[in-house]
């Protein structure tokens, strides 16, 4: 598997599923529960976030560690709910941007593991002894774009 691929691969899932969403669209709820196209993406800038967290650790680089502390203490709901507080304020230019930014981020890192490294069973503990670094990628990175696309396509269809 090349993990670079599938982070390549479902951000562009996510770019094609809000290509074209006009300014107003962006707020309008219940595209995925209370959720507009502008919290998902605030969502996957969270995620984007916990990504560059793990992908720092194994690419030897410095990070706070800051979002996925968060996330492990706050458990998924808390943490999404407390993430999606933090960016319901802002435009959807600004988690867009926020999630670009995080993406270009995990990226790069990404570019600094090595394959034997992304396979390597073990590596990620906390997800799952019997999981390697691109299991996670695969199940949390590529399939959660997918989920939440794949209702921003009914969503968009339904108007």
């Amino acid at each position: 598997m090349n993990a670079q691929d599938i982070l390549k691969y479902g951000h562009g899932t996510l770019m094609g599923s809000i290509d074209g969403l006009k300014d107003d669209e962006w707020g309008i709820s219940g595209v995925c529960g209370w959720w507009s196209c502008k919290d998902i993406v605030g969502h996957y800038g969270a995620f984007e976030l916990v990504l560059v967290d793990v992908l720092s650790s194994f690419a030897g680089t410095p990070t706070d560690a800051a979002t996925i502390t968060r996330m492990g203490t706050m458990g998924s709901e808390g943490f999404n709910d407390y993430e999606a507080a933090q960016r319901k304020d802002r435009s959807w230019r600004e988690n867009l941007d926020e999630y670009l930014a995080a993406y270009e981020r995990s990226t790069e890192l990404a570019a600094q593991i090595s394959p034997e490294k992304w396979r390597e069973v073990g590596t990620i503990p906390w997800y799952g002894a019997e999981y390697s670094l691109d299991d996670y990628v695969v199940y949390t990175y590529y399939g959660h774009k997918r989920e939440h696309t794949g209702q921003i396509g009914i969503w968009r269809g339904s108007r």
